[in-house]
């Protein structure tokens, strides 16, 4: 394990170091502003900053003296057009990093935006001419806190007099001119659940890096593999902190280079807001109709789709829906027991069980699977997150097998959006958010690679079965494919999902920097000096 990298979790948004709705937070609104006049766009920063959250806060990070846990939390990130309307300085602006002030919007054939997915398709507020400036994330324990939280903010935005002005244009029930977009974890029984609209669990692992805070178990599953030794046997070791946030050694063990000043970037990073629409009835149909020839059915080909079961139970590990099951049920009863537990003797050993539990769902690489006959080489999970896997058998071309990986990765926030339960509905999905130091190196490289081509899993120009791109033929049919390897035991011949449609279509998005509290006060003072 390499020497513990201390970060000064005061200094980053919350929601950059973890994401809120696992720690109590089920419920967001993402609102966006453009800034009309510099002074009052710095004067309205100075008042939202107050509610700014920080990663020191105790339900997010569990530090000693941590900050108590407000009822909802506040995050601020700016475009690269926002940076120009405050009136960053032009020699910090320059050193930003080309996609991000260019944009996604004009990134869209890179990302794979198009058909359905095409800019000409977004929300209003993503088609405009004039760009979004300013991103403010509100989360919350339920919707009381995130409407306080608003009028909070949009109390300043009229002290303002017309220099920061709310951007509508989002599409909800119907309309297309919402001021706000808004996000909730999907609820069954009055209780949130980490559901997405397809029914997979989501969010079981995030990259672990040293100094995010995090429980040193959360190592397992969510940082690099490295080498034991001279031998073939694997463990886990932290990602280095600069994969994640600038200003930090990076897996090159170097420091990237960043705007200037230096306190403009260090603790803060890019992300890439995405919303992405669910065909839900479409993916639905599709099971259905292949299930009825696939051995195992509908839930076995949705797991080889997914690289998981739906419960989230990873198929490399647990091949069969009676082992994936299993699991789940002994993760439910171990929960029942920490809950209901009458001793300190029994909560300890029923926690001991849970957290056992938890580590079979994350600790798991490809090696023993390499042909993808329990985890089909070209699955979701596998593919935006290949650990190993793209050795290919080489087991010992590398000291850190997970090398070719590591430096793709990225940190994955946000929350479903919508409801899916009513036939014919289309105004359900995810707002994605892709956090990370380099949006070219990770975020824009996994979605063009891996998720829309096939090459680096030696799959020529297939695609993610459920995120990719998927086009049609010459008569507008679907056309996107993927081949289920042939299986273990009596399954010994490949299955062929053809016809595959685009599952999920891109509904606006925009680049942002997050930066860190420090230069979130800077910018607000209109202090950024870059010499």
């Amino acid at each position: 394990m390499n020497e513990r990298h201390e970060l000064d979790l005061s200094d980053i948004q919350g929601n950059v170091v973890r994401g809120y709705p696992r720690y109590g937070f089920p419920k967001a609104r993402y609102v966006f502003y453009r800034i009309n006049d510099a002074a009052a766009g710095r004067a309205f920063l100075q008042r939202v900053f107050p509610l700014v959250t920080s990663a020191a806060m105790r339900s997010i990070a569990g530090a000693t003296g941590a900050k108590a846990r407000p009822s909802a939390t506040t995050d601020v990130a700016f475009s690269y057009a926002g940076l120009q309307a405050l009136g960053l300085p032009e020699a910090s602006l320059r050193q930003f990093p080309e996609e991000f002030a260019v944009g996604m919007k004009a990134r869209a054939a890179i990302l794979g935006d198009d058909g359905p997915s095409a800019p000409v398709n977004w929300d209003p507020i993503w088609q405009d001419a004039e760009p979004v400036h300013l991103m403010i994330a509100i989360n919350g324990a339920n919707d009381d806190a995130i409407a306080g939280r608003y009028d909070q903010i949009s109390t300043f935005v009229a002290q303002s007099a017309g220099g920061v002005q709310l951007r509508k244009g989002h599409r909800a029930a119907g309309r297309d001119d919402m001021p706000y977009q808004e996000g909730s974890a999907l609820y069954e029984d009055g209780e949130a659940t980490p559901k997405e609209h397809f029914g997979y669990v989501d969010g079981i692992s995030n990259p672990y890096f040293e100094g995010c805070g995090a429980h040193d178990s959360a190592v397992i599953g969510g940082g690099k593999l490295v080498r034991k030794g001279f031998g073939s046997e694997l463990a886990w070791a932290p990602l280095e902190t600069g994969e994640f946030l600038l200003g930090h050694k990076d897996e090159a063990q170097e420091i990237a280079p960043a705007p200037k000043p230096a306190l403009l970037s260090t603790n803060g990073t890019f992300m890439a807001y995405r919303k992405l629409h669910q065909n839900v009835s479409a993916f639905r149909d599709y099971l259905e109709a292949a299930g009825r020839d696939y051995p195992g059915g509908q839930e076995a080909l949705a797991a080889k789709f997914a690289g998981r079961w739906r419960n989230g139970a990873p198929a490399a590990k647990f091949p069969t829906q009676a082992e994936a099951d299993a699991l789940t049920e002994q993760w439910h009863q171990a929960k029942l027991d920490v809950e209901r537990s009458t001793t300190p003797e029994a909560r300890h050993a029923a926690a001991e069980r849970l957290s056992k539990l938890n580590v079979e769902m994350v600790d798991f690489h490809y090696n023993d699977d390499l042909g993808g006959t329990r985890c089909p080489i070209g699955s979701h999970t596998r593919r935006a997150n290949p650990r190993a896997a793209l050795e290919h058998g080489q087991t010992m071309a590398f000291e850190t097998p997970s090398a070719l990986s590591n430096r793709r990765r990225i940190l994955r926030r946000g929350l479903p959006y919508g409801d899916s339960s009513t036939p014919g509905s289309d105004d359900h999905g995810i707002i994605f958010m892709a956090l990370g130091a380099s949006l070219e190196r990770q975020f824009e490289f996994v979605q063009q690679q891996w998720l829309n081509y096939g090459n680096d899993f030696r799959l020529a120009n297939e695609k993610d079965p459920l995120l990719g791109n998927h086009g049609v033929d010459a008569k507008g049919a679907p056309n996107g494919r993927m081949v289920v390897p042939a299986g273990e035991g009596a399954r010994d011949v490949p299955y062929f999902c053809s016809k595959l449609p685009r599952f999920v279509e891109t509904r606006g998005g925009e680049y942002f920097f997050v930066p860190s509290l420090t230069a979130l006060r800077m910018i607000g003072a209109g202090s950024v000096d870059p010499t």
